[in-house]
């Protein structure tokens, strides 16, 4: 199929069965259609959207975004996951208010130099948000054009990157270009998905190389193989005659950084110290069954501890608080689960 072709079938197909009633795109501004992507990115549709909708209830607009504390926005993130995203997001706000008057760019270039945009996710603000031309290569379109030209190789991959944006760029039309690209995506979401693609319903399945070389099911290629890694931990709750839990802020960097969370230790003799340091008597924890949480490079053991403070103002921390289980803060999923349980 020539690009036109392509272009054709595809828009043809998505007037028909593309999805058109997606709270962001209801009135697709290049601020929604930014926080809507930097949420979708490996996170799926139905998991977004009340996340989406409590964040625009709260956040109407960049400034709104701007102007709110970290810890706000990570508690209106909280339970999406891949926290980075959330932190950057906000960076990125604060310094679109500061050096570009709060809009965002116009301009492919500085937009994927903002925290936590990139290339692809600066093309679909372009295209979506603002109706100029730039080509995408979210996981879906990955998926679509790999298969759809029989690309070899891990996507992730630089020379196998570079080839499937040297297609999208070629495919992307001038015209309807806001179209063409939630149409692409949704082809990807909707019938060329992983396992088994629903190729007799694909609009462009006359172009196929996989389909007609009978190789679907291999492409795209996989990451090569390695296995996951597994750390422990123990995590420390603390709870005082009140029912307040104490939590530390977690450092910026590193997993479920600027939550709030259980003081967390690699090895018991660490946690021993620390209690012993505060005149804790370790004796005197409960100790639960060990939990793992699962993120996207290695699976979290972790083991709770659960011991009551007669006297919490021996506890005062810096970056540390003791908060009431129904009071609103930016917690890891992990411990959000756990303050239930143990609340129940």
């Amino acid at each position: 199929m020539q690009a036109e072709e392509f272009q054709s079938a595809l828009l043809t197909w998505f007037e028909q069965e593309g999805r058109k009633h997606l709270p962001w795109q209801s009135e697709p501004t290049p601020y929604r259609v930014w926080v809507s992507e930097i949420m979708l990115q490996q996170t799926q549709v139905a998991t977004v959207i009340p996340y989406f909708l409590r964040f625009m209830e709260r956040f109407p607009a960049l400034p709104a975004l701007a102007e709110a504390s970290e810890d706000e926005v990570l508690n209106h993130w909280a339970g999406l996951g891949y926290y980075a995203r959330g932190r950057n997001l906000h960076k990125a706000a604060r310094i679109i208010s500061r050096e570009y008057q709060g809009e965002l760019p116009a301009d492919l270039d500085r937009l994927a130099a903002l925290p936590g945009i990139g290339r692809s996710t600066a093309g679909a603000i372009m295209s979506l948000g603002l109706g100029l031309r730039a080509p995408i290569l979210d996981g879906n379109v990955k998926r679509v054009l790999s298969r759809y030209a029989a690309v070899d190789g891990w996507p992730g991959d630089t020379q196998t990157a570079r080839e499937l944006w040297r297609i999208s760029e070629a495919l992307t039309p001038v015209e309807r270009v806001a179209d063409y690209t939630q149409a692409i995506m949704d082809l990807g979401a909707t019938l060329c998905i992983r396992g088994k693609p629903g190729c007799p319903r694909c609009p462009v399945s006359k172009g196929c190389l996989a389909l007609r070389l009978r190789i679907t099911a291999e492409l795209p290629s996989p990451r090569p193989q390695r296995g996951i890694p597994v750390r422990s931990s123990y995590m420390l709750v603390l709870h005082d005659e009140t029912g307040a839990f104490y939590l530390e802020k977690r450092p910026p960097l590193g997993i479920w950084g600027g939550l709030w969370s259980f003081p967390q230790f690699d090895e018991h003799y660490d946690l021993e110290a620390w209690c012993q340091a505060r005149g804790i008597d370790t004796a005197g924890l409960e100790v639960l069954t060990q939990r793992r949480h699962t993120f996207s490079h290695f699976h979290l053991d972790y083991t709770p501890l659960i011991g009551r403070i007669l006297r919490p103002e021996k506890i005062a921390e810096e970056s540390a608080i003791w908060r009431q289980p129904q009071e609103e803060c930016a917690l890891p999923a992990p411990v959000r689960r756990l303050l239930l349980e143990l609340c129940a």
